[in-house]
């Protein structure tokens, strides 16, 4: 079963960061200094890697969802979508006008 608003509104900072799963390596990582920061552990291609989804204020519970399923759809197709964000955003000076 998966995370609830009323779950994740009542996490209260502690003295170290914890994480609060919601399922298939989504979670959301309580900091020291109260933030709450969306995560995807995964692997891919026999290493272990995180995905940061955004703060929980800024991207919702269902969109982080969406996002988490659209990550996961393109990691079945053999995409690791880290990887093709920093590389296209390396690029991306070069595509404005």
């Amino acid at each position: 079963m998966g995370l609830t608003l009323k779950e994740i509104e009542n996490a209260k900072p502690l003295a170290k960061q914890y994480k609060l799963a919601d399922s298939r390596g989504l979670c959301l990582l309580v900091t020291p200094s109260g933030g709450k920061l969306w995560r995807w552990r995964y692997r891919f291609a026999c290493k272990e890697k995180m995905m940061a989804f955004g703060e929980f204020r800024t991207v919702s519970l269902k969109e982080v969802r969406d996002l988490h399923f659209a990550a996961r759809q393109t990691l079945a197709n053999g995409i690791d979508r880290c990887d093709f964000a920093s590389t296209s955003s390396l690029w991306a000076w070069q595509l404005e006008p």
